[in-house]
């Protein structure tokens, strides 16, 4: 069975870093990636860290690009552009922590892209208390 795709990015290396080990024990087959922080270890995104994510885990049921705060999302953007399958890649407007969490899950399962991103996009709706 082929997946979907997931990109984690992020501005702090270590929060995706561990999201990463949280979401590969609950889906250890849906092909995972992270694109975090900098070259030197500081704070921020790199666009070419998010092109080499995606094409680590592309596949033709496509790419969903989680994200943490918006300057990440020009990265993605950036990256997205440079690649020749942007058809396949799309980014979900999601809450990176649970919004992964679903789209993992939803990945997992089989589904299209539509519906990994919708469930990832799902997850702002999410009430915890």
């Amino acid at each position: 069975m082929s997946y979907v795709g997931i990109v984690l990015l992020s501005h702090s290396y270590d929060l995706v870093k561990g999201l990463e080990s949280l979401l590969k024990q609950i889906q250890p087959n849906v092909p995972l990636a992270i694109a975090g922080g900098t070259d030197n270890g500081e704070i921020g995104t790199d666009v070419f860290k998010v092109k080499n994510a995606i094409n680590s885990v592309f596949s033709d049921k496509g790419v969903v690009i989680l994200f943490d705060l918006g300057s990440a999302l020009i990265n993605a953007e950036l990256a997205i552009e440079m690649l020749e399958a942007d058809d396949k890649i799309k980014i979900a407007d999601a809450p990176l922590i649970e919004g992964s969490y679903a789209a993992i899950i939803e990945s997992g399962c089989g589904s299209s892209i539509t519906d990994v991103i919708l469930a990832a996009e799902g997850a702002r709706s999410l009430q915890k208390l």
